[in-house]
């Protein structure tokens, strides 16, 4: 692949079997939209220039493609109609235009890489991407000639008895000599029964003004597109399988992979060990030699190197965990630094905080940050000792080495190394219990 390449992503469709208010393209696979997959595997592929075509009132598709420029189909007349709406952005192309669909997300780089060059490499009018299903039926058949040339896209319900025999089925996804491109696609005429213009027939318009056309064999695996919700099921189950093969190949050890679900922008460092049961929400970075135990949830978080987390623990956006740091069960982290060495080992909520170096934070602690208006901060000095069962209502600062006593609720700051204990005093009534249990029975009959 030599030439520039430009990039075009038909979105205006409806998706109504999706039965969703949400462009059907805005839907999520491994954390992001599925608009946004394709755009991104535009991007490894060096595209110079890549333009999305939109439906009318999709303004939240236009901000999760900004800043590609969009183009707006008025009137959803064909797919051949949809890539012309683009006309402004093609104007003046050259090399290569690559049209891809925004409800397709598996096709790899490496894959979109080789139709392009097969395109260069006889300066093709067009090369489309084809794949050989177990049952063909309901797709457009590639017909090629004994050279290998592509010579027609053959829509199933059209296609004789011999055609009905071929295999290789037609993905959709194809590729254009630029500089020829708007003219092969003012060419194409909607003399079909649905009135439609179809980008097939570009195969062909290139035939009749004496131009070639190529196909190219890819894995059907990856021409799956997202119509429904289980479609969208499907397509979430490959990318899964291709995160964690990867993570695994970079070093990470996912003890159980099938229960592991990755974002597609996880990153996890090497001799990470992963038990069954976590969920990595997008935007979390993980370091090296950290252990993520049973049934935890991260999203949005750094992790540090060698920390240990779970388990069934949640750490939620902003939370920066901090090398050797320790985050036990049932522990929420939010918006939160917890620095080198600290533990928050069990039952408890740190948010809007930081957790000093070497500190430890004990059971059933809770960091009272919001006084139904705003958020107020926590700051817990290095080395400090949070006692079990403690309530730090913020703004408050708790100093360097300082300990907490046990069940107090503390309000002001603490100094360093000081101690700080705000529990009632102790009461004890000698023989109580036994007068308490006698009186009831009198006066409920029970012995």
């Amino acid at each position: 692949m030599s030439l520039e390449l430009s990039v075009v992503v038909l979105a205006a469709g409806m998706g109504t079997r999706m039965k969703s208010a949400l462009p059907k393209v805005m839907h999520k696979v491994a954390g992001k939209p599925m608009v946004g997959h394709v755009i991104d595997t535009a991007a490894h592929l060096n595209a110079t220039k890549a333009m999305v075509v939109v439906g009318p009132d999709m303004p939240d598709l236009i901000k999760t493609v900004a800043p590609h420029p969009t183009f707006e189909q008025t009137d959803r007349l064909g797919t051949a109609h949809a890539v012309l709406a683009a006309r402004d952005g093609l104007s003046g192309l050259r090399g290569n235009v690559l049209v891809l669909y925004a409800d397709s997300p598996l096709f790899t780089a490496e894959t979109l890489a080789r139709l392009v060059a097969a395109r260069e490499e006889n300066d093709h009018a067009v090369a489309v991407l084809g794949f050989r299903p177990e049952d063909p039926t309901g797709y457009g058949r590639l017909v090629t000639d004994q050279n290998g040339n592509l010579t027609a896209i053959v829509e199933d319900k059209e296609c004789d008895d011999a055609q009905r025999q071929i295999n290789f089925c037609n993905s959709g996804v194809m590729c254009f000599k630029a500089e020829d491109m708007i003219a092969t696609l003012e060419a194409i005429d909607n003399a079909n029964a649905k009135g439609e213009y179809y980008l097939t027939d570009a195969v062909e318009v290139a035939q009749k003004n004496g131009q070639s056309c190529v196909a190219v064999e890819v894995d059907e695996a990856e021409t799956l597109g997202v119509n429904s919700r289980t479609q969208l099921a499907v397509a979430e189950a490959i990318v899964q399988n291709r995160l964690r093969e990867a993570a695994m190949a970079e070093g990470a050890t996912l003890v159980d992979p099938a229960s592991v679900f990755l974002s597609s922008d996880t990153k996890l460092g090497r001799d990470v060990i992963v038990e069954p049961n976590v969920v990595f929400g997008p935007g979390v970075t993980v370091g090296d030699n950290v252990v993520i135990k049973a049934f935890s949830h991260l999203e949005s978080c750094v992790v540090g190197e060698g920390a240990d987390i779970g388990p069934y623990a949640r750490l939620r956006p902003g939370a920066e965990i901090g090398a050797g740091a320790r985050v036990g069960n049932f522990v929420e982290i939010k918006k939160a630094v917890v620095e080198n060495g600290a533990k928050v080992n069990h039952l408890s909520y740190i948010g809007d905080a930081r957790v000093g170096a070497k500190a430890n934070i004990g059971a059933g602690t809770i960091t009272c940050n919001y006084d139904g208006f705003r958020k107020q901060h926590t700051d817990i000095g290095a080395g400090a000792f949070i006692g079990s069962n403690s309530s730090l209502v913020a703004p408050v600062e708790i100093g360097d080495g300082a300990i907490v006593g046990a069940g107090s609720t503390v309000t002001g700051k603490v100094e360093a190394d000081a101690l700080t204990l705000t529990r009632a005093e102790r009461i004890e009534k000698k023989g109580w219990a036994a007068k308490f249990r006698e009186k009831m029975r009198e006066l409920t009959g029970k012995k």
